[in-house]
């Protein structure tokens, strides 16, 4: 791969997050308890729609999905994290750096058509109760599936294409403690501005754009309830209120990350850490904790084992 793109760069630099040990205990016990909550809870959400026939509906299909890539993206950065906390030289290769940054943007852009898909499901459930049976239909439901991860994909491939034939010749000093675009641009040896805006817009653009437009049709569906039945108004809104939530969680970060490129190192560790550790911990509790549903799927799949394992 070296040979191909004329690098003789074959390793990057990682930024630590602290050098007090003090820090970095504390920071491992963090990471590490927030990553097995992660773990449990996302997987706790796959198990119950998929073992409940009750939950085999679009929207805790696109729920299930939604866990899932937030595993996945967590599981990218988070590892890595906790083992260089007490690394005295954090050194990532240049095809595990280049395998990073592919691996976060397609779970981005898959998550990000999944959050669009989801507030789709929602409109149609609230605003056209008649027509959501043949509207999120299960053909439909695997359709939207299906181009969440298309798209996540082609969003990292338009620019991991261009990324991974760049020259790099030194310096190897990423300035961050995870592996993204932006970043890796900036150590190219050639003229990268053009590029830059190209990753810009694709990332930072395209995620300002979806969160108002996500924000827009979320308020639009509570006017539309609020003309129809003042009742429902309460009710529709603590049912978006969690997708309301988890859209802000997810896209505040990457706006502040791309839009407003290469903020202060510290803003920088911030925003990272939500997005890769505080919001794939919060959205199960966000989804799990407000839904009715959910809760009784929970408490009968627990049922279900604690009784299975009682059986001698």
């Amino acid at each position: 791969m070296d040979q191909v793109n004329g690098s003789v760069v074959t390793e990057f630099v990682l930024l630590g997050l602290t050098q007090s040990l003090g820090m970095q205990v504390f920071l491992f016990l963090f990471f590490s308890l927030f990553y097995v909550g992660i773990i449990l809870g996302n997987l706790f959400i796959m198990s119950t729609v998929i073992f409940d026939s009750h939950l085999h509906s679009p929207m805790y299909i696109l729920l299930a999905n939604l866990s899932f890539i937030d595993l996945g993206l967590s599981s990218t950065t988070v590892p890595r994290m906790i083992s260089d906390l007490f690394s005295g030289c954090k050194i990532i290769s240049f095809h595990n750096c280049m395998i990073q940054m592919f691996f976060i943007h397609v779970m981005g852009g898959a998550e990000l058509v999944v959050l669009i898909a989801m507030a789709y499901d929602r409109y149609t459930a609230i605003c056209k109760p008649l027509h959501y049976l043949t509207t999120m239909n299960p053909k439909m439901c695997m359709l939207l599936i299906v181009a969440a991860w298309i798209i996540g994909v082609i969003h990292a491939v338009s620019q991991f294409v261009f990324v991974i034939n760049l020259p790099f010749c030194g310096p190897n000093n990423i300035g961050s403690f995870y592996c993204d675009f932006p970043r890796v641009i900036k150590l190219a040896c050639m003229d990268t501005y053009s590029l830059e805006f190209v990753v810009t817009a694709n990332s930072g653009f395209i995620s300002m754009g979806t969160f108002f437009f996500l924000i827009v049709s979320y308020i639009f569906i509570l006017i539309t309830v609020r003309q129809h039945s003042a009742k429902n108004l309460s009710k529709a809104f603590i049912t978006l209120s969690a997708h309301i939530t988890v859209v802000v969680l997810f896209f505040t970060p990457c706006m502040f990350l791309y839009v407003w490129p290469f903020p202060t190192k510290s803003m920088d560790k911030f925003f990272a850490i939500v997005d890769f550790v505080i919001t794939p911990l919060l959205n199960p509790a966000i989804y799990t904790l407000r839904n009715r549903d959910m809760k009784v799927a929970m408490r009968k799949l627990i049922r279900q084992v604690v009784s299975s394992r009682e059986i001698p």
